[in-house]
């Protein structure tokens, strides 16, 4: 896969667009299939997207691009205008905290993520959240902090720190209580929200899906 400046443009106007009403019917850029943690093969997930009407979403396995690869193949000769863009979630540090970092729009043979997409962990020499994110440019993509309020670090000290180190954009709309049906959290989608904007950051939306329904996380 090769990114282009034109298709990072596309996918930066999506995230533009993006509100509390975008997922999970319209978009949905946090989903995870049976090659990582998830329960669903990529086909399945997938005909689920087509049926709620997805615009646009990426398969977002951990350290992985497997569900990716294998979806797009199957996607390629069904009948949508769905797009389907590559994603990843990987895990890094700020100091002894984990913290997850999605990235997209990337060219997944890229060198500097080759420590990151073998189906686990990175090496911890790889995983402070500075290295992760600047891997993530270097392979031409977007870097997104996800899900910044469940941390055991608060939000603002995460999204401060991430910003220095030059992250594209946060997940804003997350469903923190695992609600049924899928609905982002008030307060702390308030509060992100107004760090994103103070800081010029893209949103993104996603539910995080680990089961088997894409209309909720679990």
């Amino acid at each position: 896969m090769e990114t282009s400046i034109s298709s990072q443009i596309k996918l930066r106007q999506v995230f533009q667009q993006i509100d509390a009403q975008s997922c999970p019917n319209h978009c949905n850029f946090h989903m995870h299939t049976h090659y990582s943690d998830g329960q669903m093969t990529p086909e399945n997930l997938l005909t689920q997207a087509i049926a709620i009407g997805l615009e646009d979403m990426a398969i977002t396995d951990h350290h992985s691009v497997k569900g990716y690869l294998h979806g797009k193949q199957w996607l390629a000769q069904q009948d949508t205008n769905l797009r389907l863009w590559i994603g990843t979630e990987i895990t890094s540090y700020i100091d002894d905290v984990d913290i997850h970092i999605l990235g997209f729009d990337f060219d997944h043979e890229a060198i500097s993520l080759a420590p990151y997409l073998r189906g686990k962990e990175a090496d911890r020499d790889f995983t402070p959240a500075s290295k992760v994110i600047a891997a993530i440019h270097q392979a031409g993509g977007l870097a997104i902090l996800a899900h910044p309020s469940r941390y055991k670090l608060p939000a603002p000290e995460v999204v401060s720190a991430v910003v220095e180190w030059g992250i594209d954009g946060i997940e804003v709309y997350y469903a923190y209580r695992n609600t049924n049906p899928w609905l982002p959290t008030p307060g702390e989608t308030e509060a992100n929200k107004e760090m994103a904007d103070r800081y010029g950051l893209l949103t993104t939306c996603g539910t995080d899906t680990h089961g088997s329904n894409l209309l909720v996380r679990i």
